[in-house]
């Protein structure tokens, strides 16, 4: 059986295990320990252990979970549906991931570390113009993030835009994102892993 390791409050867990209860594959979730960093050198969680193979990144555990258990209506095979759902997960971790960082950690954390006002006004409103862009996507388009089919992009945004809801910031108003997060909370999975009360 795949053991997952790492705590479900966390929202790269939480992404993991959405994917684990939408691709039905059976894990056992263990808790961090110190000497767990013997399988992941940078400390983070989560790591996915299948026998001998160690995998960590959550975005790409997702996809190795996807391909384990053949869910190609989550993760195409087809090339170019394949790169659509890939764009808006590495979309998710780099660009988006990036602009909340900074009022995240100051406003939810509080951490002392992030008590710049100007930085968190500056991230709050980068944070903004990204779930803009989404949102301007959506209504072109939609009504998932790589089309007509629920995929594992939606999920990684999913979590996101959780988060984003759940900051103590400004939240514009982006009705196809708000209509988006209607039909992710229709999934089960997302009512217990994303929108589930935790940041």
């Amino acid at each position: 059986m795949l053991k997952l390791i790492g705590k479900p409050t966390s929202i790269n867990v939480r992404k993991v295990l959405w994917t684990l209860a939408e691709t039905g594959v059976a894990y056992e979730r263990i808790e961090w320990q110190p000497e767990h960093v013997a399988l992941n050198p940078n400390g983070l969680v989560p790591v996915l252990v299948d026998g001998d193979f160690v995998l960590w990144e959550s975005n790409s555990i997702c996809r190795y979970l996807c391909g384990k258990a053949g869910r190609h209506d989550l993760l195409p095979a087809d090339p170019p549906a394949r790169a659509r759902v890939e764009q808006w997960m590495d979309w998710q971790a780099t660009d988006l991931n990036a602009s909340w960082r900074y009022a995240f950690m100051a406003l939810v954390r509080q951490s002392p570390a992030f008590a710049d006002p100007a930085q968190v006004a500056a991230s709050a409103a980068a944070w903004n113009r990204n779930i803009g862009i989404l949102d301007r996507h959506l209504a072109a388009g939609g009504p998932f993030a790589a089309g007509e089919q629920f995929t594992l992009a939606d999920i990684v945004l999913g979590l996101s835009l959780n988060r984003w809801l759940m900051t103590p910031i400004e939240h514009p108003d982006y009705p196809a994102v708000a209509a988006y997060v209607e039909r992710l909370l229709g999934r089960p999975a997302y009512r217990e892993f994303g929108r589930n009360g935790v940041a």
